[in-house]
């Protein structure tokens, strides 16, 4: 909790740390109660204090030093990270959005805040897709998967074959813990996707259960075979999230746009309308099927199936990666 009498002190009163500051400020906002918001709001400024951090960033640690102009930077930043398709438009806006309101909480006022993070990202969110998600077609996926492991990029063809197999994101590709997975899946038949998810939803509290399949398998045998020596996952021992992000999947992203694959993401959409379809026997919307029209509520059960696969706690969600009710 702030100190009495010392708001004007480091980070507001809230100790040392900013990382520390900002989840103690959230906290005394809500009165100690909202632990899902006070949660999600605390992860997404672990996200801008390690910005913050960065080589890229101003080096802050006391939010004192924070004005309006860093919070543009940080906008800034995010608006990069969407257009090299690291993040969600909606991810990003999210981000800023928590920073602003934790800013507010450790200020006690809102003289320091992004208006319009909409605005400030440059970017409006879609919540309909209006495009055929690209990979749909598992055998361009092969081809794909041969080109970037002909260019030495065995990790990134990796992430690719996770992504189309089983939806999960770039980062939680990355991050898998491929023995955990691997046991998972002899054990039970299904393996449960907790590594490098997005705030809130991880740990117990969050299963997040994809059940089994010859592809999985192979993908999860891929990654595996690839993972660097004394690793768990896609990353080297030594080898940090955002070097990876810089030296494979940066240059990965470029071989994907020559061969007409806008992102990974598009791998996570396509396994989306994968799914709709396993579930209804109707092709997903935006690939041009009518199942909300003749049976609405298979329609939904399977919106809510897809959005609890792919880690969404909103069934609206789903609308970005398969399309609308039409």
């Amino acid at each position: 909790m702030a100190l009495v009498g010392k708001r004007d002190g480091r980070n507001f009163g809230y100790g040392r740390q900013l990382s520390y500051a900002g989840p103690q400020a959230l906290k005394d906002l809500f009165g100690g109660g909202h632990y899902g918001t006070v949660k999600a709001h605390s992860d997404r400024w672990q996200a801008f204090v390690r910005w913050c951090r960065s080589e890229n960033g101003p080096g802050f640690n006391d939010a004192r030093q924070i004005d309006r102009q860093t919070l543009l930077d940080y906008a800034g930043h995010l608006r990069q990270q969407v257009e090299q398709g690291e993040l969600a438009i909606a991810t990003a806006q999210n981000r800023l959005s928590s920073v602003n309101r934790t800013m507010a909480a450790l200020r006690g006022d809102q003289y320091v805040k992004v208006v319009s993070p909409s605005k400030a990202l440059g970017m409006r969110r879609s919540s309909v897709r209006r495009s055929v998600p690209q990979g749909q077609d598992r055998e361009y996926v092969k081809r794909v998967v041969d080109v970037l492991c002909g260019h030495q990029q065995s990790r990134a063809a990796a992430i690719a074959q996770l992504a189309r197999a089983t939806g999960m994101r770039l980062r939680e590709a990355i991050l898998a813990d491929l023995p955990r997975l691997k046991r998972e899946a002899e054990h039970y038949g299904k393996i449960n996707i907790q590594d490098g998810t997005k705030g809130g939803r991880s740990g117990a509290s969050a299963p997040r259960w994809i059940t089994m399949d010859d592809r999985i398998r192979d993908a999860l045998r891929f990654a595996e075979q690839f993972s660097p020596t004394g690793s768990r996952n896609l990353l080297a021992p030594n080898e940090s999230y955002l070097d990876f992000l810089e030296g494979v999947v940066r240059p990965a992203r470029d071989i994907l746009h020559t061969h007409r694959l806008k992102s990974f993401h598009e791998l996570r959409a396509a396994y989306a309308c994968e799914r709709y379809q396993q579930i209804t026997h109707h092709p997903a919307p935006i690939n041009g099927g009518k199942c909300n029209r003749i049976d609405r509520r298979l329609d939904q059960e399977a919106r809510r199936q897809v959005s609890y696969e792919l880690g969404h706690g909103r069934i609206d969600v789903v609308a970005a990666y398969i399309g609308g009710r039409p």
